[in-house]
């Protein structure tokens, strides 16, 4: 259990800087995405910019988390160097459940590629009108495709396992959403962008 633990906080801090470099963008670009909602006679609340802001900062996580090398830590970098090179050619694994017999640690490997992603099915369908269980799948394989090719690329390797948990956890996020949209209608109501009231 201890080593589980250790290995999420390890994961977490390496998400940190792109956490924050997330942050800063969304608050550059707050202003401006405020003048284009007012241009369009839309109203984006608090809460639904918190909630924004949130995934901004998720993404930039995950960012940082799954398109760098492995062992690739910035803080670290900034102080003591990468001495590796970045880029380089990685490995392939087109053969389904295959890391499954290989992982030592299945379960969290399971339920950590699976819940690493429900975000990027949950929090579409929270902000934006429209986005149906079809977008969520659309947007599972799109990124969690470019995630994979990209990893050829440093080092890392392409893993069809890695595909199909991941696509599956962005449509787990969308269904968390219906769920919370059955039990709240009214509060899940407010993330979406209104009309601005004319008075």
């Amino acid at each position: 259990m201890v080593r589980y633990v250790w290995m999420t906080w390890r994961y977490l801090m390496n998400m940190l800087p792109g956490v924050l470099a997330a942050l800063a963008l969304y608050g550059c670009l707050y202003p401006w995405r405020r003048r284009r909602l007012e241009a369009a006679g839309l109203a984006s609340s608090r809460l639904r910019e918190v909630a924004l802001a949130l995934f901004w900062m998720f993404c930039g996580g995950m960012a940082m988390l799954t398109l760098t090398p492995w062992g690739f830590n910035l803080i670290q970098v900034l102080r003591c160097g990468w001495r590796e090179p970045f880029f380089q050619l990685g490995d392939a694994n087109l053969i389904p459940f295959q890391t499954f017999r290989l992982s030592g640690v299945l379960l969290y490997t399971l339920l950590g590629n699976i819940i690493m992603f429900l975000p990027f099915g949950f929090f579409p369908a929270l902000l934006w009108r429209k986005h149906t269980w079809k977008r969520s799948l659309v947007t599972g394989l799109c990124v969690t495709g470019f995630i994979e090719c990209w990893q050829l690329l440093v080092g890392r390797a392409f893993d069809i396992d890695d595909l199909m948990l991941n696509t599956f956890g962005t449509l787990c996020g969308f269904w968390l959403w219906l769920l919370f949209r059955r039990a709240a209608p009214a509060f899940a109501g407010g993330f979406q962008v209104k009309e601005k009231s004319v008075t």
